[in-house]
């Protein structure tokens, strides 16, 4: 089979809960065009891609999803105009499987490729979750006492144990002689590691009696 382009499936951790699924004659190419813009907060990255030898058999794949669960694709209602994305609410695996059944149907496993992340796209990804936990658990203000974290609790820093702070209320702690929030500290600590990024979730990075103020504690202690 003479390759003309590829099926591309794109990640972007912007919006994690999506995939693009598309057409390139050049990928990078388009990668790039795409990457180009301000609009979005972090880069796309290829996730996997499939050589082909006919232009746009992207809508072969499109028609595919759309028919097994048409609610899966992204569409707005703008002004009374219909736009229909290339964006799938789907995770990249599900998408990538898509592709490896059809590849195996027409014995062309051999043109479908996993591309691996990048260390900066790993990095992109990590704080990019770092900021969605950060702005969800910020929506539900907890207190130290639904911890079972009593006043004048010490809590350590899990990046670097030396550093501790001194709960004085049930939002607020101390440190150095003011006054953070959990989560102020975290990003202030953060910063002083050499990160730009402050939008961290205190309850990640800080630890009482030994436990991280993880998620798994919250679900544990039903908070």
């Amino acid at each position: 089979m003479e390759k003309v382009g590829v099926i591309y499936i794109l990640t972007n951790p912007s919006f994690p809960e999506y995939v693009k699924i598309g057409y390139a004659d050049d990928v990078n190419k388009r990668l790039a065009q795409l990457n180009s813009s301000e609009c979005v907060p972090f880069s796309f990255r290829i996730y996997a891609t499939y050589e082909v030898s006919d232009r746009l058999t992207d809508k072969k794949v499109h028609s595919i999803i759309d028919r097994l669960n048409p609610g899966l694709r992204a569409i707005e209602n703008n002004n009374g105009k219909k736009h229909v994305r290339e964006f799938y609410a789907m995770s990249a695996e599900d998408a990538y499987k898509i592709l490896e059944d059809i590849a195996s149907i027409n014995g062309l496993q051999d043109k479908l490729k996993r591309i691996a992340p990048s260390i900066d796209e790993e990095k992109q990804a990590k704080e990019a979750g770092e900021i969605k936990r950060h702005y969800e658990r910020k929506r539900k203000s907890l207190t130290f006492a639904e911890y079972g974290i009593p006043v004048g609790a010490e809590l350590v820093y899990t990046k670097d144990p030396t550093i501790k702070c001194k709960v004085i209320s049930d939002k607020m702690v101390e440190f150095e002689g003011k006054e953070y929030s959990l989560s102020g500290l975290a990003g202030e600590l953060n910063v002083r590691r050499g990160s730009k990024n402050r939008a961290i979730a205190g309850t990640d990075v800080f630890m009482y009696n030994g436990e991280v103020l993880s998620f798994e504690l919250r679900t544990r202690l039903g908070i």
